[in-house]
């Protein structure tokens, strides 16, 4: 990969609107996580490095899965305004391989919200191709 496309990369997003997502623990070995709010609407970018591939050179799928996890999460938090939940449940399709150096855009939406669950649902794009989809089912939970 170009030595230069992580600066690229990173004025490319910083003039389209997207701010850095401050990470810890496992997250931050992933990340950088952009995000933006466009039209009401929480959207996040993970640009791929090197660091995300898998056996062959593609993005690998757990990233695609931790991606849709914490993209969920984050956008049922900033929604139900409750700062602590754990996901219950989370399936995710595989629709089509991402390629290292490719920007991922995930787009979360809430399906329903009851008293103790929330419904989460993306679709991890590059570009205009869909490579994954995701419904999450995340719990509130009380104060820790």
């Amino acid at each position: 990969m170009d030595a230069e496309m992580p600066t690229k990369t990173t004025a490319k997003l910083k003039s389209e609107g997207w701010r850095i997502v401050e990470t810890t623990g496992f997250l931050s070995l992933i990340g950088p996580l952009w995000e933006r709010e466009v039209d009401g609407r929480y959207e996040f970018a993970l640009p791929t490095e090197d660091k995300h591939h898998n056996r062959r050179g593609r993005v690998q799928g757990g990233v695609l899965m931790t991606f849709a996890d914490r993209t969920c999460g984050m956008t049922a938090r900033h929604v139900s305004g409750r700062q602590f939940m754990a996901t219950v449940q989370l399936d995710t399709h595989f629709l089509e391989a991402g390629n290292i150096g490719e920007i991922l855009i995930s787009r979360p939406r809430v399906v329903r919200a009851t008293r103790s669950l929330i419904f989460m649902s993306t679709e991890v794009f590059v570009a205009d191709r869909c490579i994954a989809m995701a419904n999450g089912v995340f719990k509130f939970l009380k104060g820790e």
